[in-house]
């Protein structure tokens, strides 16, 4: 009889568990990826515009690092969304070096590896200025990273942006 009552416990023990585990917010969950992201410059300084000429979409960046020690990463097929849904894939080969980086700029320029950038060649803003999730996915369709903000919680000194991963 005690075996049939210490059963039951375990049972709902293990599932109290995993009940646990799915509570778990997804910007605490760690993916197993090189790159990261590293932080996001959310709120361009300044008045928005999101005009091509003249428009301050480009001081709107998302920094990717590659936190290997000893890989390279090539970034072509990564895939950057918001939680709207919009979204950028790296078309073109772009190799970060172990501790290497890219800032993903908004707005129109010309791509350099060895100016750390890529820019969208799109105009219009990526990230909410009050709140909004960065979901960072591999070629393979797998989640690299992700995180969710809040400017009243995230970014304490008013300066629109936000580190993650040092």
């Amino acid at each position: 009889m005690r075996i049939s009552r210490t059963l039951p416990v375990a049972a709902v023990v293990a599932a109290a568990g995993v009940l646990s585990l799915a509570a778990v917010p997804a910007q605490a969950a760690e993916y197993s990826s090189a790159l990261k992201v590293k932080g996001v410059q959310y709120d361009a300084p300044g008045r928005d515009s999101n005009k091509c000429s003249g428009g301050n979409t480009a001081a709107e960046y998302l920094t990717i690092k590659n936190y290997s020690k000893t890989a390279k990463v090539n970034l072509k097929g990564y895939v950057v969304k918001d939680a709207a849904g919009n979204k950028f894939t790296f078309t073109k080969s772009h190799t970060l070096e172990p501790g290497d980086y890219i800032k993903l700029r908004g707005g129109r320029g010309t791509d350099s590896d060895t100016k750390n950038v890529v820019y969208r060649q799109n105009c219009n803003f990526l990230w909410n200025n009050d709140k909004d999730t960065i979901y960072f996915y591999k070629p393979s369709g797998a989640r690299a990273d992700v995180h969710s903000y809040t400017k009243k919680a995230n970014d304490r000194d008013g300066n629109g942006y936000i580190n993650y991963h040092g």
